[in-house]
């Protein structure tokens, strides 16, 4: 099977410790930040240009850590579904880390790097994956992190 995206014959047992995997990009809207902090984060460097201007740490109004975090999940969905890997189950996170504020009209790009893939012990039908996902911004510079675990298909 022939396909364009490079990635469309991965399997979960051709994965391995190392491997690096671009995830794409999203382009973070004004009008995405301001809806998504006014429905689930609404915190005033959230919302409002004067009060974000203010605040020490954002300078400016900045996307909340957990729009952050959708969009990373989106990119790993939209990644996965491109391959014939496929997830059984989330396992949990062990680490999520904002390291540096998103603003409206950055362009934020992931890599995925597959941490552990192996066979399940008791269930040799099923994977166990642990994936680190660094999400960057367009200055190249990282602004959230995650790394979590699994359980997929074989």
């Amino acid at each position: 099977m022939s396909s364009a995206f490079p990635y469309a014959n991965l399997r979960f047992d051709d994965l391995k410790a190392g491997d690096l995997y671009p995830i794409g990009s999203y382009t973070m809207t004004r009008a995405e930040v301001l809806a998504f902090a006014s429905k689930y984060d609404p915190q005033p460097y959230h919302l409002d240009d004067a009060a974000a201007e203010v605040s020490p740490i954002f300078g400016r109004l900045s996307a909340s850590g957990w729009h952050t975090a959708m969009i990373m999940n989106l990119l790993l969905d939209r990644f996965w579904k491109s391959t014939q890997v496929r997830g059984l189950a989330g396992g949990g996170i062990d680490n999520l880390r904002w390291i540096k504020p998103v603003y409206p009209d950055d362009v934020i790009t992931g890599e995925l790097e597959i941490v552990l893939a192996r066979a399940s012990q008791s269930k040799p039908d099923r994977g166990v994956m642990t994936m680190r996902v660094v999400m960057r911004n367009q200055h190249n510079e990282p602004v959230a992190e995650v790394t979590m675990t699994g359980m997929m298909q074989r």
